[in-house]
């Protein structure tokens, strides 16, 4: 079991587009993985157990790596790990370079000498298996600070070494502007940066230097905390490559209007003189929604991006890939093709179908970072230009088994048995409803359609047993990896959900609770791993015995 440590908008519907645009069913599927058969688990960061309010970095993190590579799992998939802003979604990040400040370990902190024990007894939280979003920001921001004010003179040489170099090697990327934008946020009450003062808010260079001299020790601060962000991320990576554990990141196509990333880089999106988004992103009506979807993200403005080489996006997938072993890109199909709305619009009624860059912005990131090890989210009604843009890539899209049981135009093809081999599948992603959620949803004969169609047999959902027969469904299919959410292998319900798409409340905020990720569920994960040809890792059994003398740290 886990030791105990001593916009989101994207749906489904989401990714349905033009009503007469292809199902895909016709197109050729891409060649198979060399890879073989694998599985792993999708779990956010965040929703790790423990006792500081929201899961973190530390023991719980390697514990559940641990977890994963004694049961045979090759994936351990997150969600975006970026600065989340209003509403708590990691999918509307304030940087897509940063990481997120909540995410760091007090007790890493502790071990290494920037706070007290003390401090750790003033962040702590009740373990109710949610996150109180506005209880751990007081608590552990304010930690945070004192890590960051402390950290020149308590911190080791070799650490002070390693911050040196790491300003040095992010600063002009990404890492100057992000701590500038956090500092002059904090500065304006938490505005959005169009809101500032116009000075910095145009980013005149006379402002920026005088907010730079009298906000000099915020910034410093901010530096020091992605610092640790880093230093924590890297030790947790470098464990799981040690263990055979391959870690698959979460990178959203577009970036929010109020974020560092639009403000230090305005000229590489539609904006207006106030910088205010001239026409954002969403996808039109479709069979799941009369209006479409209006997420509000400013698009890019491709032209300027391609005149420069796409030197933003190379610098962003490089990055994610010195964090992640995989990327999976949310909303693929915005490369080849984008529904742009006006900004004025209060709906995706009345948009627009325009050209995205589509090959030229993948050669760019292939001469960028080498093999491309990304995962294209295709679901829902593609186009054919889709479809070619991922299978000239050799890039592996992905199936929804819960899909395949509705009465969409294109559910055929998230049937278990229909799933190709380059696919990467899922019972359900971190928008959709538990397994178990989604099964007892709805009337009984909503239930029964599911029941034939799918030979989830009746006896299964006495108990609540009906995530299991999904779960073997689809690793018993053709597809190359499978993946499941750990809520699925703990069989939980409705309560569980990670997400609810057009809700702005309640959501991200589900977590385990410290020993709820038990052994039967492992060695069952295990046991079906082994059956369905996807065991990962042969030294499971060594691994398992050493563990036993790799407890984490004892909290003090």
């Amino acid at each position: 079991m886990l030791r105990p440590a001593g916009d989101g908008r994207q749906t489904r519907s989401a990714c349905l587009h033009d009503p007469v645009a292809a199902t895909g069913q016709g197109a050729p599927e891409p060649a198979a993985l060399e890879s073989g058969r694998s599985s792993g688990l999708l779990l956010h960061i965040a929703s790790l157990p423990g006792r500081f309010g929201i899961g973190d970095l530390g023991p719980e993190a390697h514990a559940f790596a641990l977890n994963l590579a004694e049961s045979g799992q090759r994936y351990w998939q997150v969600l975006p790990v970026g600065p989340t802003g209003f509403g708590n979604s990691p999918y509307s990040s304030l940087s897509t370079f940063a990481g997120n400040p909540l995410l760091i370990s007090p007790l890493l902190l502790f071990e290494s000498g920037l706070v007290d024990s003390d401090d750790l007894v003033g962040v702590e939280m009740p373990e109710d298996g949610r996150v109180d979003y506005g209880a751990v920001y007081t608590k552990k921001l304010a930690v945070l600070a004192k890590a960051a004010g402390s950290f020149r003179r308590r911190a080791d040489p070799g650490q002070l070494e390693r911050f040196a170099a790491f300003k040095e090697s992010e600063g002009r990327l990404w890492l100057d502007d992000h701590s500038l934008y956090t500092a002059l946020k904090d500065a304006h009450g938490g505005r959005a940066w169009s809101d500032w003062e116009p000075g910095f808010a145009r980013r005149d260079p006379s402002a920026l230097s005088r907010a730079e001299r009298d906000l000099d020790e915020a910034v410093e601060a901010n530096r020091v905390t992605q610092f640790l962000f880093f230093e924590q991320w890297q030790t947790l990576h470098a464990m799981c490559q040690d263990i055979g554990v391959e870690i698959v990141g979460d990178l959203p196509l577009y970036v929010a209007s109020d974020s560092a990333d639009v403000w230090a880089n305005p000229d590489l999106f539609l904006l207006d003189d106030d910088g205010e988004p001239t026409l954002v992103a969403g996808v039109p009506p479709d069979y799941f929604s009369e209006t479409g979807q209006r997420w509000g993200n400013p698009v890019f403005d491709w032209e300027a991006m391609a005149s420069g080489g796409f030197s933003w996006w190379r610098a962003r997938v490089r990055h994610a890939l010195s964090l992640f072993d995989w990327l999976r890109i949310d909303h693929f199909r915005g490369i080849a093709g984008y529904w742009a709305i006006p900004a004025s619009e209060p709906t995706a009624v009345e948009g627009a179908w325009l050209p995205g860059p589509g090959a030229s912005l993948l050669e760019a990131i292939r001469e960028e970072v080498g093999d491309l090890p990304i995962i294209a989210e295709d679901l829902g009604v593609i186009t054919e230009d889709v479809i070619s843009l991922r299978n000239g890539f050799g890039l592996p899209g992905m199936r929804v088994a819960q899909f395949g049981f509705d009465q969409a135009p294109d559910s055929a093809i998230h049937h278990p048995d229909s799933f190709p081999e380059n696919v990467w599948a899922y019972t359900g992603t971190h928008d959709n409803n538990t397994t178990k959620g989604w099964f007892w949803e709805g009337n009984p004969r909503h239930r029964v359609r599911r029941l034939p169609r799918g030979r989830l047999s009746l006896y299964r959902t006495v108990n609540g047993r009906i995530p299991w027969g999904l779960v073997e469904m689809v690793s018993h299919s053709r597809a190359a990896t499978s993946m499941f959410p750990v809520q699925d292998i703990l069989e939980l319900g409705a309560e569980a959900r990670m997400n609810t798409p057009g809700t702005t409340s309640g959501n991200w905020e589900w977590r385990l609770r410290t020993g709820e990720l038990a052994d039967d569920s492992l060695a069952r994960l295990a046991e079906l791993s082994r059956d369905s040809n996807r065991l990962a890792n042969s030294r499971g059994a060594v691994l398992r015995q050493d563990s036993a003398e790799e407890q984490p740290p004892e909290a003090p």
